[in-house]
């Protein structure tokens, strides 16, 4: 591989990027709440968001950037207000939150972009976007990246940032990012077209088709493989911003182009991994792994019913190796599959064979299922498609978490 990740990496690792977390006042906490992501120059970006109908102000302002600016110089981030379902009044706050950050950083609006998480269905306090900026402005730094991670956090338990130094070619650049999300987590993100934000940075030069391309074939290989309960959010968002301060210059087509995507797909997965890991609640990390199936929507379906399935959650949860749920979840999830070709193993050990019970003691089970991580993988002996799903399982504390967030 042409990268390593970087100690205590973060969206600063990047040459030319400043950031802070600060306290504006969303969070009754007192807790940071507001996050300030800047380059020092203007930067290529690209970007993919929920597909959610009810997407929300922030989401509807990043696509219209996406559409129609060239680059981007700054992104800022409240936690505490989603700003969905506010109308045209929560639109013109994201609108004028840009604004107002591009008066303090003497950079043009449509240059600024927005995200928002935490409660839906309430206006933005726009005095709390005023006091965020300025004291984010003030404080923005090139070592600010984790304090900008812990103020996007909503139930989160852990700040999440990460990043990776690339060399090829006799070339180096840096990527980095910090996200956010630990419930509502099953995105499915498009391109334009709580809540998973995750804000991407790297010194590298690469244009804005190429940034566009990558980052949604990659969100598809990490963010868009993760469950937590099967809930898509009205906020998700993803922005990467490449200013070229490294001088390196990534061209179509070729070996750089490679080293590039590989590197950011590592750092997607192991932010998307960080994220079930501490999902609300969570206390296992299943990957769930379906091959050999007739297509690759077949062996999607499969996997997602599995990793979304409320009866396997809960069993997983109580160290339960019951494959029966397993079963009846790939049996409904809509794939086309022969019930007696279906193999299935826990880790690496048989529990159905041929559509049926494969005959492994429980007790030999139990040490697999009682792992902080396992896998479960399903074969369909019927092609040479496969799909896989990071999910978590689903305990007493996720529902106490979401009984009590609202009030």
């Amino acid at each position: 591989m042409n990268f390593e990740f970087v100690d205590n990496g973060s969206i600063t690792t990047p040459s030319g990027f400043l950031a802070s977390g600060v306290t504006a006042g969303f969070k009754r906490s007192g807790a940071p709440d507001f996050a300030m992501v800047v380059s020092e120059v203007p930067a290529d970006f690209a970007g993919v968001f929920t597909s959610c109908t009810f997407a929300a102000a922030p989401v509807r302002v990043c696509r219209k950037r996406v559409k129609e600016s060239d680059f981007l110089q700054a992104v800022i981030i409240n936690s505490g207000n989603a700003n969905a379902c506010t109308g045209e009044q929560g639109l013109a706050a994201s609108e004028k939150s840009c604004q107002i950050a591009a008066d303090s950083l003497n950079i043009a609006p449509e240059n600024v972009a927005v995200a928002s998480t935490g409660r839906i269905g309430v206006q933005m306090n726009m005095e709390l976007i005023e006091r965020g900026v300025a004291l984010a402005r003030k404080a923005l730094t090139g070592d600010g990246g984790n304090t900008a991670a812990q103020a996007i956090m909503t139930t989160d338990t852990v700040p999440k940032a990460a990043a990776v130094k690339v060399e090829v070619n006799g070339k180096t650049f840096n990527i980095g990012a910090i996200t956010k999300g630990a419930g509502m987590i099953d995105p499915h993100l498009t391109t334009p077209h709580a809540t998973m934000i995750c804000i991407i940075t790297t010194d590298a030069k690469i244009s804005k088709p190429q940034l566009q391309k990558i980052l949604q074939r990659n969100a598809n290989d990490s963010f868009n493989r993760i469950t937590i309960d099967g809930d898509m959010s009205t906020n998700d968002t993803v922005l990467i911003l490449a200013n070229g301060t490294s001088g390196t210059v990534i061209e179509p087509d070729t070996t750089e182009e490679d080293a590039f995507a590989q590197a950011l797909l590592a750092l997607m997965q192991n932010l998307a991994k960080r994220m079930v890991l501490d999902g609300e609640g969570a206390s296992k990390f299943v990957e769930v792994k379906v091959i050999n199936a007739r297509t690759e929507n077949d062996a999607k379906l499969a996997a997602e019913a599995v990793g979304n399935s409320l009866l396997c959650k809960t069993a997983w949860f109580g160290n339960d190796p019951n494959w029966g749920r397993v079963v009846a979840a790939l049996g409904y999830s809509g794939a086309q599959f022969a019930a007696e070709k279906c193999d299935i193993f826990f880790g690496d050990i048989p529990v159905v064979k041929n559509g049926g019970d494969a005959g492994t003691p429980e007790e030999a089970l139990l040490e697999t299922v009682k792992q902080r991580e396992f896998s479960i993988t399903c074969d369909f002996h019927d092609g040479d498609a496969e799909y896989w799903v990071w999910a978590s399982d689903l305990s007493y504390e996720y529902v106490k978490i979401n009984a009590d967030y609202h009030t």
